[in-house]
């Protein structure tokens, strides 16, 4: 594979997209820092086909991103893989408004050939092509110029052992009839509106207790405001106010800008500062949260009963075990609260769907509705149907 030196100028950028655009899919990765900012700053952009593979400066004078842009999001033609992708994608999304299309992440793929949850991408080179990658760069300065050659060859490293992985994952979910698995969860990863940044949906990230109206009228409102003022300032919302700090304000308001100095996570200057009235008109106007923006009640715990719980844990041992046979990540055939809400007696679920039915799903419904059994053959834990069983009992009785 031929690797280019890092690219820093237009023209070089636009040669190169115009090759890759020839290919049937790329390997993308990107290096950034976030740790200052509310905004990601892209540092570094590592792409390669099967034949060649380079590093691109953002932040290179004069550089214009947009034949990568184009290539990541307006060309059909051309797969864009990654690995763990959500940050790359979310950073091409902060620049064009839209996604890489179509896409390909190779951690979920992992869970579809194999038991791997989250597996990382120092393992998953280790396991297909038996390399050990140097993680002496992992925590490097992305920001700082110039970059050294081992920093550029640690990071086209991404991409380029990649580029031999992608193919081979690719043949074995073709040999395993599993590339339908993951239709659903690849377009999901590509979706925009998992990262567009609506302030007012801020509210739903923070833990808070409880379904009072007015108190999370002030929550969502507060949570605006904060985006608001990160944004702004482009620093980490943290740095604004902590979460904790944001859900006691929303749960006991302060009757005056002076007791905001009596905030635990807020520094005194708050009691009469410009950033601390601007916190004060917002909790004034704050209104109750509408019906209708109510979060659902919480899937009920205790009324599911010590037999519902005992059906529920029975569902997870059937995972692990479904999971285990098929050698597939149980993660991607369902979570625990679909499993608790199956044992509640919910029917309308993802895993009473499609291949998960198949796969999982029918198997899950006969054992709440007490067609499915376990049992222990030469010591391994298996399942079996309940008539197979009673039609067993029968013959030996006979």
């Amino acid at each position: 594979m031929h690797i280019h030196p890092l690219i820093t100028d237009t023209q070089a950028l636009a040669e190169l997209c115009a090759r890759l655009a020839t290919s049937e899919f790329v390997c993308v990765d990107t290096e950034f820092m976030r740790e200052n900012t509310y905004w990601p700053e892209l540092c570094l952009v590592q792409i390669a086909d099967e034949k060649e593979a380079a590093a691109i400066d953002p932040l290179a004078p004069g550089l214009d991103l947009a034949p990568l842009l184009e290539l990541l999001v307006k060309n059909e033609d051309v797969l864009k893989v990654f690995h763990a992708g959500g940050q790359d994608v979310e950073i091409v999304y902060n620049l064009t408004q839209d996604t890489p299309h179509p896409i390909f992440d190779t951690q979920v793929a992992m869970m579809a050939i194999s038991q791997s949850e989250q597996i990382g991408y120092a393992n998953l080179v280790e396991s297909w092509l038996g390399i050990t990658v140097d993680k002496g760069a992992r925590f490097t300065d992305w920001s700082r110029r110039p970059l050294t050659e081992r920093q550029i060859e640690y990071a086209i490293g991404d991409v380029t052992h990649l580029a031999k992985i992608f193919p081979r994952i690719l043949r074995k979910l073709v040999k395993t009839g599993r590339g339908a698995w993951l239709d659903a969860e690849m377009e999901k990863l590509a979706d925009p509106a998992n990262y567009a940044n609506d302030a007012g949906e801020a509210w739903k990230r923070i833990r808070a207790t409880g379904r009072n109206p007015a108190v999370l009228g002030r929550l969502k409102a507060l949570a605006a405001w904060r985006e608001s003022e990160a944004q702004h300032k482009n620093i980490p919302r943290g740095r604004i106010m902590r979460d904790e700090t944001l859900a006691d304000l929303a749960s006991h308001p302060p009757k005056s800008q002076g007791d905001l100095a009596k905030v635990r996570g807020l520094s005194t200057a708050w009691r009469d500062n410009d950033i601390g009235k601007r916190l004060m008109k917002v909790l004034e106007k704050a209104e109750p949260l509408p019906k209708e923006e109510l979060p659902e009640r919480a899937a009920p715990g205790a009324p599911l009963g010590k037999e519902g719980a005992l059906v529920a844990d029975l569902l997870k041992l059937l995972l692990k075990i479904r999971a285990r046979e098929i050698d597939v990540a149980a993660r991607l055939l369902t979570r625990s609260d679909e499993m608790e809400a199956l044992a509640a007696g919910t029917r309308d679920l993802p895993v009473l769907k499609g291949w998960r039915y198949e796969v999982f799903g029918r198997d899950a419904l006969e054992l709440v509705e007490g067609r499915l059994g376990f049992t222990v053959r030469n010591g391994r834990l298996t399942m079996t149907r309940v008539e197979q069983v009673a039609e067993a009992q029968a013959e030996a009785a006979e």
